[in-house]
């Protein structure tokens, strides 16, 4: 500890020091319940992002749900087609008319597997997506690897038809008990700006959708899961990690420490 002003420092002072790294932008602190575990590797490499790509937006949202909801999204796997098929171009430009739909919807594949060993605390999920018109072109195709970075970082890299290769970096902070901050920060290369806006826009539409959903959800800890829903309690399994002995429960929770 150094007081700028002081050549003594009072005795009993004390500062509590965070671990951090900072990565383009970003400031990660390492915070735990327990305080002997040890920081994860971020496998987080920037140096590519930095020469090919620039940042071109962002979008926030305050969302009512418990944060495990969030990230749970990429190994509920039945929810692409359920919640995403919809063409969100009908759906922006003509809500309430049931014919636009007609127009094209969106076709999805997706896997999601854990991590194990040094990187147990990482996970992997891979999508496909293609605009399916008039039931049988397929336009816009992407394919979609992400890396889940513990319970609140998320790496997307896609790789489109249309719009070349991009990443989007999903970030989620606690801001109470049930009130999550998820911002989506979108990078590319320069020339790709007027597409991207679109890309944004699009991906907006497309997680206001989930939203909806989280808003009005109430997690539990056991729930009833179909043969078809495997990867959910694959995903529970994984993200149990994330829990200790000296995890708050939410009975506990309070927003008078946040």
């Amino acid at each position: 500890m150094n007081i700028p002003y002081s050549k003594s420092v009072p005795k009993g002072s004390k500062l509590r020091k965070w671990i951090s790294q900072e990565i383009n932008g970003y400031i990660f602190i390492w915070y735990h319940s327990e305080p002997t575990e040890i920081p994860w590797d971020l496998s987080l490499s920037m140096e590519g992002l930095q020469e090919n790509f620039v940042y071109h937006g962002q979008n926030s949202f305050l969302i009512n749900c418990h944060i495990q909801e969030i990230p749970e999204n990429g190994a509920d796997l039945a929810h692409f087609d359920a919640i995403h098929k919809k063409n969100f171009i009908a759906e922006f430009l003509a809500p309430k008319n049931i014919s636009a739909e007609r127009f094209g919807h969106h076709h999805w594949t997706a896997s999601w597997f854990p991590r194990f060993g040094k990187s147990k605390h990482l996970a992997e999920v891979n999508l496909t997506h293609a605009l399916v018109i008039f039931g049988k072109y397929y336009c816009f195709r992407m394919d979609i690897s992400g890396r889940q970075i513990g319970p609140s970082f998320v790496c997307l890299k896609i790789n489109s038809t249309l719009l070349g290769n991009f990443q989007v970096f999903q970030s989620i902070t606690p801001m109470g008990p049930l009130l999550q901050k998820v911002v989506h920060r979108f990078y590319a290369p320069r020339c790709f700006a007027p597409l991207m806006k679109i890309f944004i826009c699009g991906e907006s539409l497309m997680f206001q959708r989930d939203i909806n959903i989280w808003n009005n959800k109430m997690f539990r800890r056991s729930p009833i899961l179909a043969k078809e829903d495997a990867s959910i309690k694959k995903f529970r399994m994984w993200f149990s990690q994330f829990y200790t002995l000296n995890s708050k429960p939410f009975t506990e929770a309070t927003t008078v420490g946040w």
